[in-house]
């Protein structure tokens, strides 16, 4: 670049020396010819005579094609599909990608506060203990329920394990984050309800469990409650699996709600362990979805 002074312009003052600007401001006509003096006089070039045929033929192309645009446009405004929701769409773009952009304290933070969610409203405060690395699906889960969310895919899954405030129980919470779409999504959420998959034995969620901590012996024997939830709105499925922080094997786990029922008399029911698995899982599902909608709110 040539830092020479133009000339005619005015010096820098002394001391200071000349830094051109950063971004030049571009000109709009900086492609153009060098201007040149004005002209005291102005030559004027002979005008043909239009010819009727070529006019009429440009004027014609003229209309042409101001209706090919006019028509494009009110196609394209009736044509759009008024019920998509473009929202929906960015939710779904979003919250796949959260798993790696949004930070663990946010997805699972450091204590988790369950006002009124404990047997008979009991206020509940849960600690994390430990998070695992973020992995697929196939390791993590059991196959039968690896299989069973085959339709809507894996894209990661990220689990955290907490314990009460008494050390008394532990919880494992997981998030998947699928490649499904909205109807995916949704008809995966519909086979889960109509089929009562959530309450099958069978389709139990994995545990994890953390060394040196009350979570160490967190097996799949000592599973006693647990929860599964497909998301409709975003890509994600959420669950949740409950158990003793001693250790023991548990012979007749509950989905939560049989756990939480009030008639329900197992051991899991009556430690509230379905209130555990249920109120973690709950806290973690509104934390992604609150987030979630934070990152694809458009500005005003």
């Amino acid at each position: 670049m040539d830092l020479t002074p133009r000339p005619g312009a005015t010096p820098p003052p002394p001391g200071q020396a000349h830094v051109p600007h950063a971004y030049p401001q571009p000109h709009p006509y900086r492609h153009a010819l060098p201007e040149t003096p004005v002209e005291t006089t102005t030559r004027l070039r002979p005008i043909r005579t239009r010819h009727p045929v070529r006019t009429a033929t440009a004027a014609a192309c003229v209309v042409l094609g101001l209706g090919l645009i006019g028509g494009a446009a009110t196609g394209a405004w009736l044509t759009s599909d008024s019920s998509a929701d473009p929202a929906a769409h960015s939710a779904y773009t979003v919250g796949r990608s959260a798993w790696h952009s949004v930070p663990v304290d946010t997805l699972f933070p450091r204590t988790l506060n369950g006002d009124g969610t404990g047997p008979g409203g009991a206020d509940r405060v849960w600690t994390r203990v430990g998070v695992a690395p973020d992995s697929g699906c196939t390791s993590a889960l059991d196959p039968l329920l690896a299989r069973t969310l085959g339709p809507v895919g894996c894209e990661r899954m990220l689990r955290a394990t907490y314990t009460d405030a008494t050390s008394s129980s532990v919880t494992t919470v997981g998030v998947i984050f699928t490649e499904g779409d909205t109807e995916a999504m949704r008809a995966l959420s519909t086979r889960f309800t109509d089929q009562h998959l959530d309450r099958r034995t069978d389709l139990m969620p994995r545990t994890y469990p953390v060394k040196g901590t009350v979570a160490a012996g967190f097996g799949d024997r000592q599973r006693a409650s647990w929860t599964v939830h497909v998301l409709t709105e975003v890509p994600v499925v959420v669950f949740a699996v409950s158990g003793f922080a001693d250790g023991r094997t548990v012979t007749d786990p509950q989905p939560v709600a049989k756990a939480m029922a009030a008639n329900a008399t197992t051991a899991a029911a009556q430690a509230g362990l379905g209130h555990e698995a249920k109120g973690i899982a709950d806290r973690i599902e509104r934390g992604l979805r609150r987030t979630v909608t934070d990152l694809t709110e458009k500005p005003e």
